[in-house]
């Protein structure tokens, strides 16, 4: 297995890195956070485009880039890094993962060239009320009308789901229990029946919905209630890309954090010489290249198709969710008084830890996972 990255992944790193460093500052971010859209779309179309974010990870044959997931990981770390507001977690690390783990050959054909172009926007629907990203917490009922399906139900904390064109529903036949019976299901965004709200969030830069079916009609995807293997395919994949944007978010706080401390003065000196200022930027360091270290393994196994991929990936989240957390808060108190205020952006990346830490399950749940997952 890889430890380190090839040169042709640190130049793809780096010209991610300048493209967002122009197109996502905080004056943007801001910006954009404010809007019930949640993104630019000259930037989006720029993203999909002329750099092929939106398709790294999508096969050629379906009108992809051809990567990996260490590629598509690696754009995930640098969009955490700006905190870039665009739908590319929801659409090209969620739905379009669910299309290839699920899909037949004809859907994904079908289905992925337009995620892969940025011309469609998709989301995947799996968590409800309770916000439990897996199988068998699912109560949205599939019913068959006609060929198709019939969908009931409520969808809570759907990534962009206010604004995806394609939404990837998880269902279950009426009846059944537990991961038996749960399918996935297509549904276009202008379908009869289908309401869409988007949530008040503590985050602003990530945008959640609430998406009601009453009676809305769909197409089955893959096939007929075996959809718990691909949706826990599919959750390795976004753990381990969450995991990336949380350690490039813990990074950008570190480094700011450092910056500011060189620079503010007390007693004639700068208060990164002060031992108690030395000491919280030890700990931010280990605690982010540990975390670090986690997130790109699991990318490496999961490029491999290593069979401990689900223990890694539950690694990664939780080792990042921790991470990136306390890295915010050594920055806003490093940061002092105006750590605390609106005008400091520290806050912008504070809140996207703390939505980070509880999204596709808290440092507990991944803990809880990985344990039973090396059979412990």
């Amino acid at each position: 297995m890889k430890f380190s990255f090839s040169d042709e992944q640190q130049e793809f790193r780096s010209v991610v890195r300048r493209f967002l460093e122009d197109k996502s500052p905080t004056t943007a971010v801001r910006r954009l956070m404010e809007t019930d859209k949640g993104y630019d779309p000259a930037v989006w179309q720029s993203l999909s485009q002329d750099l092929g974010l939106t398709a790294v990870h999508i096969p050629e044959a379906y009108g992809g880039q051809g990567f990996g997931i260490s590629e598509l990981a690696i754009a995930s770390e640098e969009m955490g890094r700006t905190l870039l507001c665009a739908p590319f977690f929801g659409s090209t690390v969620l739905a379009a993962t669910a299309i290839l783990k699920a899909g037949s050959e004809e859907q994904k054909k079908a289905l992925l060239p337009g995620i892969a172009s940025g011309e469609t926007i998709a989301a995947l629907a799996v968590a409800e009320d309770g916000g439990l990203w897996d199988a068998g917490s699912v109560a949205m009922t599939a019913t068959p009308d006609g060929g198709k399906y019939r969908l009931d139900g409520t969808k809570s904390f759907v990534v962009d789901g206010h604004n995806a064109g394609l939404i990837v529903v998880l269902a279950r036949k009426p009846g059944s229990a537990g991961n038996d019976g749960v399918s996935f299901f297509t549904v276009k965004a202008d379908a009869k029946g289908l309401d869409r709200r988007l949530l008040p969030s503590m985050d602003p830069t990530r945008k959640l919905a609430r998406l009601t079916f009453s009676g809305v009609t769909a197409e089955l995807l893959g096939k007929e209630g075996a959809a718990a293997g691909p949706l826990a395919a599919t959750l390795d994949v976004a753990a381990i890309c969450l995991a990336h944007e949380m350690v490039g978010g813990a990074e950008r706080l570190r480094e700011d954090a450092i910056a500011f401390a060189n620079q503010r003065y007390q007693f004639g000196r700068p208060i990164a010489s002060f031992q108690s200022l030395k000491h919280k930027a030890a700990d931010m360091l280990l605690e982010v290249e540990l975390a670090k270290s986690a997130a790109y393994y699991a990318a490496a196994a999961a490029d491999e198709s290593d069979a401990e991929l689900p223990a890694l990936a539950s690694l990664a989240k939780a080792a990042a969710s921790e991470a990136y957390m306390q890295t915010a808060i050594h920055a806003v108190q490093i940061h002092g008084g105006i750590g605390f205020t609106w005008d400091n952006d520290t806050h912008l990346w504070f809140k996207r830890a703390k939505s980070s830490e509880v999204f596709l399950g808290g440092a507990d749940h991944h803990r809880e996972r990985y344990m039973q997952s090396i059979g412990a």
